[in-house]
């Protein structure tokens, strides 16, 4: 349906994709959704950059102070942290099934090749993060103006329903689990820098952790980044060996404006949704990527028949 209309009581989680041209048009097709929410006392989040959270909030007047507004600039800097905040938002406002509205935008102009990577997993695996049952509505703005053709076109493919200003349709190339699966089994490219590397087994943490430390010392990072850093990669490192035959490996290096670590391991991890849930006191598995997920600027995670790989990047002149 368009974006104006009568108030929808939704009961089911409802993914879409919107697609804008420029600021004005955002807050054209956005405010309607928002407002229309607020009048039918349905509780909405509006996670956006900065700049387009002002220009919607001022259009919106007194209905904004019944939004809740989230920086994405700084919620999804690494967009596996975006899952858990609108499960968050979830918890505390979809309650005995009350139909919550959402606009998150992980993918705006300025985004890294590697950071929107991460954006279109994300996006791909948020029709998985959520029961059927829950009454989210969620709209995603893609600004077809300034985005890549190429990323348009992921977007037709990880959102089930398309808005395109008064047009609403069902997205024809929505890939669904098969998306998925193949963005999560996808090898990542090879570093381009040359990587020093090491072995390691239960008995070489400490060392692991020391190495860590020196290289990201080295490279610039502040010494509370450092040790951060470092006791991500512990926890990773800890996952290889309980999970991946007992030993892993570790390389790192610099390209571009990033020091990255990357482990490796022959171990498969099913959960495709790993680090994105919060870990309870009592679950055996998790934490380490969940942990690595807050730590870190970027986490990348890929897992098939090959092994498990997992980069850790901090980003050096941000």
């Amino acid at each position: 349906m368009p974006m104006g209309g009568a108030t929808t009581a939704h009961d089911s989680f409802r993914h879409e994709a919107t697609f804008y041209r420029g600021n004005e048009d955002f807050v054209t097709s956005a405010a309607p959704f928002v407002r229309e929410a607020v009048r039918g006392g349905q509780p909405v989040m509006v996670a956006v950059v900065p700049e387009r959270l002002q220009l919607l909030g001022e259009a919106l007047g007194d209905d904004a102070k019944h939004v809740e507004f989230v920086d994405m600039s700084r919620l999804g800097r690494n967009p596996a942290n975006i899952i858990p905040a609108w499960r968050q938002f979830i918890d505390e406002h979809c309650v005995d099934g009350r139909p919550v509205r959402g606009i998150g935008e992980p993918v705006w102009s300025g985004r890294s090749a590697v950071e929107i990577a991460e954006c279109q997993l994300h996006e791909a695996l948020l029709n998985m993060a959520l029961p059927p049952d829950t009454a989210m509505w969620l709209r995603c703005p893609y600004d077809v103006t300034a985005l890549d053709d190429g990323v348009i076109a992921h977007a037709r493919r990880s959102h089930p329903a398309l808005v395109d200003g008064d047009s609403y349709s069902g997205s024809v190339d929505y890939s669904g689990a098969d998306l998925v699966e193949a963005l999560f089994e996808a090898a990542l490219d090879e570093p381009g820098a040359t990587a020093s590397a090491m072995r390691f087994g239960r008995e070489d943490y400490a060392a692991v952790r020391r190495a860590v430390q020196s290289a990201a010392r080295a490279a610039g990072l502040t010494e509370v980044r450092a040790t951060e850093v470092a006791l991500a990669v512990h926890e990773i490192a800890t996952n290889s060996v309980k999970h991946g035959g007992g030993q892993g490996s570790l390389r790192a290096w610099i390209t571009g404006d990033a020091l990255v670590f990357e482990l490796r391991d022959g171990g498969v991890i099913a959960d495709r949704l790993v680090g994105r849930t919060t870990p309870s006191t009592s679950a055996e598995g998790g934490r380490g990527v969940w942990l690595a997920n807050r730590l870190c600027d970027l986490v990348q995670l890929r897992s098939g028949s090959d092994g498990t790989a997992v980069r850790l990047i901090s980003w050096l002149d941000r």
